[in-house]
């Protein structure tokens, strides 16, 4: 494949650090992406996600599902000539961690009033 065809990106994590650049062909998935960025994944981050279900990737304020192709998410009015697409990487814990904390949380509470009345 032509150099030229291949589409450069860089993924922001939440701490404003990049990982990246790196080159993908038009139609890499999402899911190749994701896959990219837990494999290269900073060992110095305290929140660091375990599997490519635990990211979500976000490009022009929309979170990519992972059967799109890297083609469908470029932007027209982003593309600039030897441009970088930068995607912002979101950790987010799988969803059977998530509903084992609600449970936690969700112990029942009284319902106190501190009204007074002069």
């Amino acid at each position: 494949m032509p150099e030229e065809d291949l589409t450069e990106v860089k993924f922001r994590l939440f701490d404003g650090s990049d990982v990246g650049p790196f080159q993908f062909s038009p139609a890499s998935t999402v899911a190749m992406l994701k896959e990219r960025i837990v494999a290269e994944w900073p060992k110095d981050k305290k929140i660091a996600p375990k599997a490519a279900n635990d990211v979500k990737l976000i490009s022009a304020g929309k979170i990519l599902e992972n059967n799109k192709t890297v083609g469908q998410c470029k932007t027209p009015f982003g593309e600039l000539p030897n441009g970088v697409i930068t995607m912002h990487a979101v950790v987010q814990p799988s969803v059977g961690k998530s509903k084992s904390e609600k449970k936690i949380d969700e112990t029942p509470k009284k319902s106190v009033c501190a009204c007074t009345i002069m």
